[in-house]
């Protein structure tokens, strides 16, 4: 659940607060006489009449005779006990008001004046700028959204309360109730033969709005039995036509049947008279309470609420208002249009559960597109470690193939990611940023975002004026909202030729931003940095840790930030290879203390010195400094009471020092709290007074693990073999796939893919279908390993295919690569359900992997006439990059392959070998001749040009010489040459490099 200290009056953006009419403005004056007259009127008259309690000692006047004078005197006790009690409601209700604290605390037996109080209150402070700001307790019960036809962005906001012991026991007792209390009235018919309660939901009074879980709290004494309410009502047609959907979504006139043991004077029963309703009220009711009747009896005949289910109107254009949350209504029909969706279509189809692949990264796509980036940046990093080590520590090309859980998170990943959104992201934010600093105007505060399919929405923390075009006004003043057709192209990157642009690219404004889950189809991204205060995250140790993890993991490896410091406290010192720049792993929370205490201070005196008043302010100003980086922090070692309170302290100024903690707590609540969430056994993130439900996103300790093996296997790679390394040195790692380079050894079908792609042995596919069966196999032959059927439906489709249409491709695929010799299917599935080919189907790079391996490791190790001639027979498959001239639009998975970083080294590493043979026996010519054709594949290697200016410098021919480094002069544009580079040309053709002559030749 979420509760808010009373330092912190707003955490969270509250919803957009609807215009005031002049009635608003009438019943606020009347609000304002009746308190009035109530608290100040009731006593002055009272004390007119006299005192209560006559003079004289108590004894007296306790035994004297009852007549009618201390009849009166007893009347006026009791009125002024009323006075009093209604004056205790008056102080508590403007104390929560004013302190933010929510829903108020309840004073004894004082429930109808309590009411009256609340009320009276809320219309009050119609008469300030906003009650909401005011009283984020309430604002957003049952709010309704106006009759737009435009998408808006959800709305969370903070209702305080306290952290209810034994939250998971209480849940499971209403469920059980709720069971028992359906399954009785399913099964007798008394409810409404007897009398069955009912409740319609009011319009706002001010700015208070219904909400079940108030309702709940009034009517049956415990705000958590709001399930119960939900269940008795769910799916059924209201007087407005619609349905209630979600336990956060009611509308004011709708109609709630309560639990039998509902009470208080607002409920209606029926069937029976009910003088207070109007003739159409009591329609609407009746016919109510017999579409329950008859939903019940349809789930004692059919089985469940089928029935009802396939009633369900479509969803309406506009606003679906949820009362805490306002999510797109896009996103909440989302699952109706995707079963609507034909096959083969663009829209997503629901994932289907396939055994091998975790769930909780499929399901992740940010922190999937984070996690393949970084991972592929770090092998990057280990082949060139691995290509420029010294000779005997060389590991060759090949990093080691993942297997059992490693292969399951890598294709999970594959499967899951979308780097799409991730550079919408990115890039949305950046531009913002931009255009606000071109107007001279500040960034303003976020708290939260939610990302959709094709859209973003940014919650304000207050209004910042109207946002700068392409951005758009949402529901309200506090809501901003960017479509992705309007996101204008990316500046500061490139100056038209392709080249990197001299202006300085824009800081990332929000680097807090972290996803928490999902809702529907649209993601919750909270920004940790400016919340003012702690976060704290309750629920079973290892489901708290799963969401640190994930937590840790996205904010190590997203793409929509830069400067960063995130630190784990008590967990995650395996993550660190995630990204050592950023994460900084701690044992205890004494150590963290020391160290925060420390930097807070320091951060207030660098916003005094720059004269900024919170991070936001300097980040993207003329001080831009690393002063300004965020500065996240995750605890899974809980603190003991006076630590708790230290980092109350510290969290207390967090937000404006760009500073955020997320603390995992398994007891009581932590003091100085601004948001608790609540994580469940069932992967559901739960805050019950913010409206807030969602899937959460997970990193479970198995994915955990495994995510963290495979940067360390990278890391491991690019360090080299050495004494102590299993491998030993020297050693080179094998192929994936080897092949037989003998005459005996031809292949049945046979693709080139090292250059422009072409197939032999296969006959060619119908036009309609053969890009798709063409790029599938493309796939599989870099992958000899095997193919995911999940990944290879991400990698054809990237925005989603249904399983139906997955799985015929796969079938056109089979018959379409057909069988071998031995009458096996060229392609079939292992033990794990990943497909693969067999070994008669061949690329021209796993020729090259194997002859490279063969005169590395194999014959030509030991023999040097046989290496030159197996090099050279591997230089001559080069014929350009991988897959050349492939259609556009088509293999947007080779960004995410290795291979496409592979291939570059792995030839520059053959042409280096070829060139170095051809040196040993005099042949320069010979030599640049192999490094030239290097070049067509590893363009961009150092390596391969100083080499080819030592062979063509050996050659004799300077005029060529000074052709090649007028060619590398134009390539290396207003860079200026490499360091190494110009110094080989400075003793090559001394002062060329310096005096530009390179660059004129």
């Amino acid at each position: 659940m979420a509760r808010s200290s009373a330092r912190s009056a707003s955490p969270m953006p509250l919803p957009p607060r609807p215009r005031r009419t002049p009635g608003d403005v009438v019943k606020a004056l009347l609000a304002v006489v009746a308190l009035l007259a109530l608290v100040l009127g009731v006593p002055f008259g009272l004390i007119q009449v006299g005192r209560p309690v006559p003079d004289g000692p108590p004894g007296e006047w306790l035994g004297s005779a009852i007549d009618a004078e201390t009849l009166i005197r007893l009347l006026l006790l009791v009125v002024w006990i009323a006075w009093a009690q209604f004056t205790a409601c008056v102080l508590v209700e403007v104390k929560a008001a004013v302190s933010g604290v929510g829903l108020p605390a309840r004073v004894p037996g004082a429930g109808p004046s309590q009411l009256l109080a609340r009320q009276l209150v809320a219309a009050v402070l119609l008469l300030g700028a906003t009650a909401a700001s005011f009283t984020p307790g309430l604002s957003g019960f049952g709010q309704q959204a106006p009759d737009t036809h435009r998408p808006t962005v959800a709305a969370a906001q903070q209702t305080p309360g306290g952290l209810v012991g034994g939250q998971q026991q209480a849940a499971a007792d209403a469920l059980a109730r709720q069971a028992e209390q359906i399954a009785r009235q399913a099964d007798t018919g008394q409810a409404h033969q007897q009398g069955t309660k009912f409740y319609r939901i009011q319009p706002p009074e001010g700015r208070h709005h219904d909400s079940l879980w108030e309702i709940a709290q009034r009517h049956l004494d415990d705000g958590r039995r709001y399930k119960e309410i939900y269940a008795l009502n769910k799916d059924r047609v209201q007087p407005d036509g619609s349905r209630l959907s979600e336990a956060s979504l009611i509308r004011p006139g709708w109609i709630m049947e309560m639990p039998a043991d509902a009470h208080g004077g607002e409920l209606v029963e029926t069937p029976g008279s009910n003088p207070e309703l109007s003739k159409g009220q009591q329609r609407e009711l009746d016919a109510y309470a017999k579409d329950g009747q008859g939903a019940r009896d349809g789930q004692t005949g059919q089985g469940g609420h089928g029935a009802r289910e396939q009633h369900r109107p479509a969803g309406r254009d506009g606003d679906t208002a949820t009362g805490h949350f306002t999510v797109p209504a896009h996103h909440a029909h989302a699952a109706a249009e995707e079963t609507a969706a034909p096959s083969g279509t663009a829209s997503p189809a629901p994932a289907s559960h396939t055994p091998g692949l975790p769930e909780a990264l499929l399901g992740a796509p940010l922190l999937a597109a984070g996690l393949l980036a970084a991972l592929g940046r770090r092998r990057r990093a280990a082949l060139w470690q691995a290509a420029t080590a010294v000779a005997g520590r060389r590991r060759g090309m090949e990093l080691p193939t993942p297997s059992g859980d490693e292969a399951d998170v890598q294709d999970a990943l594959f499967a899951g990611a979308d780097p799409g959104a991730v550079r919408f992201l990115d890039q949305a934010l950046r531009s913002l940023a931009r255009s606000l600093a071109a107007e001279g105007r500040p960034l303003p505060l976020v708290y939260a975002a939610w990302l959709g399919a094709d859209e973003l929405h940014l919650q304000l923390a207050e209004p910042a004026g109207p946002p700068p075009a392409p951005w758009t006004q949402g529901e309200g003043e506090t809501f901003w909202r960017l479509e992705g057709r309007e996101l204008p192209a990316p500046t500061g990157t490139t100056d038209g030729t392709g080249e990197p642009s001299d202006e300085e690219p824009q800081a990332a404004p929000y680097p807090g931003l972290v996803s928490l889950g999902a809702r529907d189809d649209a993601r919750l991204l909270l920004n940790l940095e400016a919340v003012p205060g702690l976060v704290s995250l309750s629920g079973a140790p290892a489901d708290r840790q799963a969401v640190l993890s994930s937590v840790a993991a996205e904010l190590a490896t997203n793409g929509w930030s830069d400067r960063m410091t995130v630190t784990l406290v008590g967990f995650g010192a395996d993550l660190v290879p995630l990204a050592p720049s950023r994460l900084r792993p701690l044992d205890d929370v004494a150590a963290l203390l020391d160290v925060m205490e420390a930097e807070t201070a320091s951060r207030r005196a660098g916003l005094g010195a720059a004269g900024a008043d919170s991070v936001l302010t300097g980040r993207t100003g003329p001080a831009r400094t690393a002063g300004w980086a965020a500065h996240l922090v995750l605890l899974a070692a809980e603190p003991d009471a006076g630590q708790a309170a230290r980092l109350a302290e510290l969290a207390r100024d967090a937000a404006r020092l760009g500073i955020g903690y997320l603390v995992g707590v398994g007891g009581d609540p932590l003091p100085g709290a601004a948001w608790e969430m609540e994580i469940t056994s069932e992967g559901r993130l739960l805050a019950p007074l913010l409206g807030l439900e969602l899937e959460a996103q997970l990193l479970p300790a198995p994915q955990h693990a495994a995510v963290a093996r495979l940067f360390a296997a990278a890391d491991a790679f690019g360090g080299g073999g050495g004494d102590d390394d299993p491998a030993g040195p020297a050693v080179a790692h094998r192929p994936p796939f080897l092949v037989d380079i003998s005459e005996q050894g031809r292949p049945s079908v046979y693709a080139r893919l090292v250059g422009r792609y072409e197939l032999m042995g296969l006959d060619a596919p119908d036009d309609e279908r053969g890009p798709l069966l063409r790029e599938a196999l493309a796939l599989l032959l870099l992958h000899r390993e095997g193919v995911h059927p999940r990944v290879l439906a991400s990698a054809l489709w990237p925005r989603g295919v249904g399983d139906d249409v997955r799985e015929a491709t796969v079938a056109r695929l089979r018959d379409w690569l057909g069988t071998g010799e031995d009458g096996a299917p060229r392609l079939r599935e292992d033990a794990t359900g990943r497909l693969v080919l067999d070994a008669s189907v061949v690329s021209d790079l796993d020729v090259l992997r194997s002859l490279y391996h063969e005169a590395t490791s194999g014959r030509g190790a030991d023999d040097r006439a046989v290496r030159g001639r197996l090099l050279t027979d591997a230089l001559g498959l080069v014929r350009g990059p991988l897959l050349a001239e492939r259609p556009a639009g088509r293999y947007g998975w080779l960004a995410h392959e290795i291979v496409d970083a592979q291939l570059p080294f792995l030839v520059a590493d053959i042409g280096l070998a070829l060139a170095a043979f051809h040196l040993e026996r005099d042949r320069a010519p010979k030599a640049a001749e192999a490094l030239e054709r290097a070049l067509v594949s590893a363009g961009t290697d150092e390596r391969l040009w100083n080499e080819l200016l030592r062979a063509v410098h050996a050659t004799g021919d300077e005029a060529r010489l000074r052709a090649l480094a007028a060619e590398l002069a134009r390539r290396s544009g207003a860079r200026g040459l490499p360091p190494r580079t110009a110094a080989l040309l400075d003793e090559l053709l001394p002062g060329a490099a310096a005096s530009g002559e390179a660059g004129t030749a």
